[in-house]
């Protein structure tokens, strides 16, 4: 019986152990995708305490503590970060074979070099430890990223947001390249008009410019985008139920904007419409500019209408969603292939069942242009574990291949998420040692390993180029 998280946690055969400590250990972390706060970063904060930098904002944590009968106050609500804290060391031994339990363990490991095991006997120490160790310079935001050998890391910014935390990390010569990703999302909300006219005055006042007509809107859009290019960013992300590809002419989107501007109501069919006409002029932007778009598809989001009427987005109502994907993906694809304007494209998918669907239709748009242009992303948010991610590489593997995946992201907005990156590392040597274990790939464990250090670092530095 192995010991719990020893040094060949998750290697259970002895090729898995040497791929994994000669090949994937140490390599630098590219975090192409996350959610980190750049004014944390820029700031350089401490957090106050554990449940500061490990329960606010973690509606994972927030979740498993609702699953297991914790009230709201001890969750989001007004109780002390200690009680809050206690309820979470009382979950955290009935959160067994969920996820949580593996990362929050790693992470106590990883940072503060605690090999205790979380639970209300061991919490006050676990606590207090940490916590004191959460007030020392090497434990604010810039050093849990360095020590966790972090190289690149891309931020989620809306169009209007300034930048000016990441012109101050690229002053004070920050060690991590932190990056803007451009994410438009709440520009395509077409369905809500009062929401996206508050969210157009604010693109007047960043763009500098009036925005009376739908020409008025994409100049000032765009404007935006060159501002992101000018301040390093190479990727755009949209995280959306899934791709709008629905046929438009440019008098319907027009018709269209004019409704909103008059904060008329706008049809499902008609913001369908304007959502397909921004996302295709945004993916011929990254196109010109040379880069990578992200979508995330198949979330269903916000289904608790209590929860979210209390708390907010972004609190735990979300959910996996059955959304029809194939149709409307292979349209948008190939609309911009057609017109020679098919930026490198990542797509990653929430639906398990919808594996082999996403991996099998961007295949058919890779052109030779690259290695790998067309990307099927990591698993991603309820399939970052175990299970999902195994399921995400063995339908890459059988349909795709995995040689040139981009290898791993955190997708988080917590700054102790990057044991994630050990977590898919591990798993991932395991998969390539199991098959050389049992005959089905050579034991040629140095292409193998090239193979693993690719995945995991070497693909991603040569697919984004970003400027070190």
């Amino acid at each position: 019986m192995q010991s719990f998280l020893n040094e060949n946690f998750l290697l259970t055969n002895d090729t898995a152990k040497q791929l994994y400590h000669d090949y994937a250990k140490d390599l630098p972390v590219i975090d192409y995708h996350c959610h980190l706060p750049p004014d944390e970063i820029a700031n350089n904060k401490n957090f106050a305490n554990l449940t500061d930098v490990w329960l606010r904002g973690d509606h994972y944590k927030w979740r498993a503590m609702r699953t297991n009968g914790v009230n709201e106050e001890y969750i989001t609500g007004n109780r002390s970060d200690y009680e809050k804290f206690e309820q979470w060391a009382a979950t955290i031994p009935y959160t067994l074979r969920n996820p949580l339990y593996h990362w929050s363990h790693l992470e106590l490991q990883r940072y503060f070099g605690i090999n205790d095991i979380l639970s209300p006997k061991t919490a006050k120490n676990i606590y207090d430890s940490c916590t004191a160790s959460l007030q020392q310079p090497e434990f604010s935001t810039r050093s849990l990223i360095t020590r966790m050998n972090v190289e690149v890391i891309c931020t989620t910014d809306d169009p209007v947001d300034d930048l000016a935390h990441h012109r101050q990390l690229l002053k004070d010569g920050f060690d991590v390249n932190v990056y803007p990703t451009f994410r438009p999302d709440t520009a395509m909300n077409a369905g809500e008009p009062e929401i996206l006219n508050k969210y157009i005055d604010k693109l007047v006042a960043v763009a500098d410019m009036e925005i009376s007509t739908y020409d008025d809107y994409l100049t000032a859009l765009k404007s935006r985008h060159d501002y992101f290019a000018d301040n390093g960013c190479m990727l755009s992300d949209h995280g959306i139920d899934h791709i709008y590809a629905d046929d438009y002419t440019e008098a319907d989107i027009k018709s269209v904007f004019d409704k909103i501007r008059a904060n008329k109501p706008v049809s499902r069919q008609l913001a369908n419409q304007f959502k397909s006409a921004i996302l295709f002029e945004v993916a011929r932007w990254n196109h010109e500019k040379g880069w990578t778009q992200q979508f995330h598809l198949g979330a269903l989001r916000n289904i608790n209408n209590k929860g979210l009427n209390t708390l907010g987005p972004n609190t735990g109502w979300d959910a996996i969603g059955d959304f029809s994907q194939a149709a409307a993906l292979a349209r948008f694809l190939d609309k911009l292939n057609t017109e020679n304007a098919l930026a490198k494209t990542i797509v990653y998918n929430l639906n398990p069942a919808d594996n082999e669907v996403i991996a099998s239709v961007v295949g058919c748009f890779n052109d030779g242009e690259i290695a790998g242009k067309m990307q099927f992303g990591s698993a991603w948010w309820f399939l970052d574990q175990k299970d999902g991610m195994m399921r995400q590489l063995n339908s890459l593997s059988n349909i795709g291949l995995i040689s040139r995946m981009v290898g791993m992201l955190t997708d988080s907005r917590s700054f102790l998420s990057y044991p994630r990156h050990e977590y898919f590392r591990r798993i991932l040597c395991n998969l390539f040692g199991e098959d050389i274990e049992n005959g089905e790939l050579p034991a040629d464990i140095a292409w193998t390993g090239k193979i693993i250090s690719d995945i995991c670092y070497y693909n991603a530095r040569n697919y984004f180029n970003f400027k070190y």
